[in-house]
């Protein structure tokens, strides 16, 4: 049985995604910050946001990952470098797994443009 902590909540994740707005969008469609935008990421194919120049790193990572699962999202929100190795995120992760549910809840909450 899965905790309530784990579960995460979408509105808390919502507050919890100001960590990423300045690079990233969750609004569908939009395309105009320094990272790719992340409506629909849950499922979605690693790196395969057309238009979007990803990293090196990013793309041998989607060759070996694939698609975006929650499990991977809270291994890459907790630690980006551990999980993609010379990623160009200039991000250090999120240490609360609470926060961690929270926000991938929220990114579950945004549907694929």
């Amino acid at each position: 049985m899965t905790s309530p902590v784990h579960a995460g909540d979408a509105a808390r994740g919502e507050r919890v995604f100001q960590y990423c707005y300045s690079c990233h969008s969750i609004v569908p469609g939009e395309t105009n910050l320094q990272g790719p935008n992340l409506a629909g990421i849950v499922g979605r194919p690693i790196a395969a946001q057309d238009g979007f120049d990803y990293s090196p790193a990013m793309r041998r990572f989607a060759a070996r990952e694939r698609v975006w699962s929650q499990e991977l999202l809270d291994r890459f929100t907790a630690e980006p470098e551990a999980v993609v190795p010379k990623t160009s995120m200039q991000f250090h992760g999120i240490d609360d797994a609470a926060e961690r549910a929270d926000l991938i809840a929220y990114m579950r909450s945004i549907p694929s443009p």
